[in-house]
């Protein structure tokens, strides 16, 4: 199927590795002109390197900056004022228990999960909507949806990009911009490897991933962390052409683990 994405400029926030990166590789494999974002030029220039070696002939390009600050997201706009396909991936994630989690630390999330989408989503929707084609997509969580009691201040930043992505959707209504948001579920990212690490001990993965499954998500349908692959395929459908029907959505790609046929 051509996914009909050859030249459009693409944007994804927090693609130095992990989901992100991943994404940034399945729309320059379909032929879209990247953008890379990480906060360190040593990594935006490691992703790029990578990016190349999986997409040889990949029209990319890279841009060093935190957009959880504002002056950064700014300067980024100043660089790239005009995108086609916005993708909100930024965003991180610390278990911790509730009482443990201070002001700053909600702070810090907000800014970093859900004000990067709001500044580059206020900065990028006008242009699109001006040229009555467009892709926005919001990279929530199935936490979003069942809040993990091990990190609520993530769930309920990915519970509110829910409400953004679909608030814009209805904005953006009766226009060719479309505003979705992509639930991914248990994922195989360099972020789980670190929180893995941590909690292994004398186990190998597949006893943590067994274990995890069996404990932790245990209405998961595959039993396994999806790839950021198979997070990325979802993605890059939705950024595409073929997708244009598909609008204001909360597309879970979780392996199952919300129990709703909703």
């Amino acid at each position: 199927m051509d996914l009909h994405l050859k030249g459009k400029l693409a944007l994804v926030s927090g693609s130095t590795k992990g989901i992100g990166l991943a994404i940034a590789t399945g729309l320059a494999r379909e032929g879209a002109h990247v953008i890379v974002n990480g906060r360190k030029q040593a990594s935006v220039d490691d992703a790029i390197a990578k990016l190349r070696d999986a997409v040889p002939d990949a029209n990319v390009e890279g841009f060093a900056g935190d957009l959880a600050d504002a002056s950064q997201v700014e300067a980024l706009v100043k660089k790239y004022p005009d995108v086609d396909v916005l993708v909100n991936n930024l965003g991180i994630f610390d278990p911790k228990p509730f009482a443990d989690i201070p002001d700053e630390d909600w702070q810090r999330f907000f800014d970093t999960n859900v004000m990067s989408g709001v500044r580059l989503s206020r900065a990028y929707l006008p242009k699109m909507k001006a040229k009555n084609w467009g892709r926005v997509v919001f990279i929530s969580s199935e936490s979003g949806i069942q809040i993990p009691v091990e990190m609520i201040h993530y769930g309920v930043t990915k519970t509110a990009q829910l409400g953004l992505s679909r608030g814009l959707a209805e904005d953006c209504a009766g226009t060719g911009v479309t505003v979705n948001a992509v639930l991914p579920g248990p994922t195989h990212s360099d972020g789980l490897d670190e929180m893995a690490a941590k909690g292994m001990g004398d186990k190998t993965f597949e006893e943590f991933e067994k274990g995890f499954f069996e404990t932790e998500r245990p209405s998961s349908l595959i039993k396994r962390f999806a790839t950021t692959e198979e997070v990325a395929n979802m993605v890059v459908y939705v950024c595409s052409e073929a997708s244009s029907a598909t609008n204001g959505a909360a597309l879970r790609v979780d392996g199952g683990v919300v129990r709703s046929a909703f």
